[in-house]
Parts: structure tokens; C-alpha cells; sequence
């Protein structure tokens, strides 16, 4: 279980063991995400098929996959409801069962009520390519 406030550092936060709660690495803290709903879910794996069927050969998509990046200087690991990265944008060395270690190609996050714009902004990416 992960402490509301305590700071974990990248390892400490992907060595977390899997559960129901999937959380995010911002600011050095395992922020949990909204738990999806029927609708949310139904959705998020309708367009995860859309887009392997598209997408067929030529690269990885996944949903709840973390993504290792740096924002404001500091590690960040946001976990997009969705995430699509071209085999050409893998490294060689990655290994399966780790995090996304490259900038994908396509991200999606589905807003659910309840959820505010102000929130989503706040965990948005802010990559400057």
C-alpha cells in the first residue's frame, strides 16, 4: 500500500507490486488514477482493438502502460488509458515487462465524469519535440 505524501524515487515507484489501483509517478509521488467505470472501460478497449487491427505489425499498443519521460527536469511515469509506440521507436534492449522507455507515438486519455479539466491539466504532458 502507498502512503498518501510519501516520495518514492522511478525504482522504488516501478517496483511497486501490480493491483486494482493503477497509480502514476508525478513528483516523486504514486498518485492513484480514477478507477474506470463500464463506459470508460468499454471504450478504452474498443479503440485499444481499433488501432492494433491498424496498427498490426508496426507496433505495440497497450492500455495502463506506463511511460517513463522527464517533465520539469524530474522523472514522471504517466499511465495513459491508452499508449501506441512504433517498433521503430523501441530500443533494442527493452525488455517486455518494463515500462514504455521512449516518447510513443499516440496517447490517449479518456475524461471521465467527475473529472475536472483543471485536474487533467495538471497531469498532462508537457513535452516540448
Amino acid at each position: 500500500m502507498v502512503g498518501i505524501g510519501t516520495k518514492l524515487t522511478l525504482a522504488e515507484f516501478l517496483a511497486l507490486p501490480d493491483g486494482d489501483i493503477y497509480y502514476e509517478f508525478i513528483d516523486g509521488q504514486a498518485i492513484p488514477k480514477v478507477s474506470p467505470k463500464f463506459f470508460h472501460f468499454s471504450l478504452q478497449e474498443a479503440l485499444c482493438r481499433l488501432i492494433r487491427v491498424g496498427c498490426k505489425s508496426r507496433g505495440r499498443v497497450l492500455p495502463k502502460w506506463a511511460i517513463l519521460l522527464k517533465r520539469l527536469g524530474k522523472d514522471w511515469a504517466p499511465v495513459p488509458d491508452l499508449t501506441y509506440i512504433s517498433y521503430a521507436r523501441l530500443p533494442k534492449n527493452w525488455r517486455r515487462n518494463e515500462a514504455c522507455p521512449a516518447i510513443p507515438e499516440l496517447v490517449i486519455e479518456i475524461i471521465s465524469p467527475g473529472q475536472t479539466m483543471q485536474g487533467f491539466e495538471e497531469r498532462r504532458c508537457l513535452i516540448r519535440v
